[in-house]
């Protein structure tokens, strides 16, 4: 890569959550410049600028993307909660205006950003115990949250831009000790609750926050991968196996499984959605792997295994 390309700016919007962090710090560690657009904007950070921005209307911070290498919108708000009618209408407008408003800015850039990366989810393919869901021969589902994925793709591919590439990221779990996904599941086990979750065969989909950052970085650099892109480990495993290496890495021989009655019930309790346990989503990636993408933790116990204890010695 030429050193005026590692100059151009990568513009996260959205970006001050965890997922944000991890791209924040990958791209600081290669030297690339980075701008986190935010409705709350920090001090200053050894790893971005912080940009104001309302995630709805034009404004200052659209000059941002001016020139930039590439704008990955990681806007909208936790499907963690209850589906009611106000949530519902949360989710999805947190996730249609912003990226409605930056490929507003896009279209009236004079040098535009060579790539603009959506969030989007693998919870977009159906619900399947059968076969594993690439980008090509993945079936779409149905209910609430393939109807927000769908929404928030259309959305995003929609814009016209000539000149700049648009990729949607269905992301899978991302697991790293800061993660919210980890910390829980960490904390279950730790508890002795780290049994099978329902009936267990339910396939978990997930990624390293090491293999998420770098496969982020591949697609910006290459310039093929363009439309729904997966960003998922290879091994998709059902619940039972996953929590099974979950176990082992923590040393919790014991781990009390939760019936599928006692999961409704529970996240009834914790004001969430029993779907985002016992969903079967098993997503692969088809298109990175088809590039040449090598995953640093194919695996879920190695990669586990390096979230709890670090890299072996």
């Amino acid at each position: 890569m030429s050193t005026t390309e590692l100059r151009r700016p990568i513009v996260i919007a959205g970006g001050s959550g965890y997922l944000g962090r991890v791209l924040a710090q990958h791209f600081t560690r290669m030297s690339r410049p980075v701008v986190i657009l935010t409705r709350r904007p920090q001090e200053a950070s050894p790893f971005a600028r912080y940009v104001q921005w309302d995630g709805e209307t034009l404004g200052p911070w659209a000059r941002e993307l001016e020139n930039a290498a590439a704008v990955i919108n990681l806007s909208g708000r936790s499907v963690n909660c209850r589906y009611n009618e106000q949530n519902r209408r949360e989710i999805l407008e947190s996730r249609l205006r912003p990226t409605h408003v930056l490929g507003q800015a896009m279209v009236l850039c004079s040098d535009p950003p060579r790539a603009w990366l959506n969030a989007s989810s693998a919870t977009i393919y159906r619900n399947s115990f059968d076969q594993p869901m690439d980008e090509n021969s993945g079936e779409i589902g149905e209910g609430f949250s393939v109807d927000v994925c769908q929404q928030w793709e259309k959305m995003l591919f929609d814009f016209p831009l000539q000149r700049t590439r648009q990729v949607a990221l269905r992301i899978t779990i991302v697991f790293g000790r800061e993660g919210e996904a980890f910390k829980m599941m960490h904390r279950l086990v730790r508890f002795g609750l780290g049994g099978k979750m329902g009936p267990g065969n339910q396939y978990l989909s997930w990624i390293h926050e090491d293999d998420f950052a770098r496969a982020v970085d591949w697609i910006i650099d290459h310039e093929i991968l363009k439309g729904p892109v997966n960003l998922a480990s290879p091994n998709p495993l059902p619940n039972r196996e996953f929590m099974r290496a979950f176990r082992k890495v923590c040393r919790r021989p014991i781990g009390l499984p939760a019936a599928t009655w006692m999961i409704g019930i529970g996240t009834l309790l914790l004001g969430t959605e029993s779907e985002l346990i016992l969903k079967s989503r098993r997503a692969v990636p088809g298109r990175l792997q088809a590039t040449g993408f090598q995953f640093k933790f194919p695996r879920w116990p190695e990669a586990l295994q390096n979230i709890v204890r670090g890299p072996a010695s």
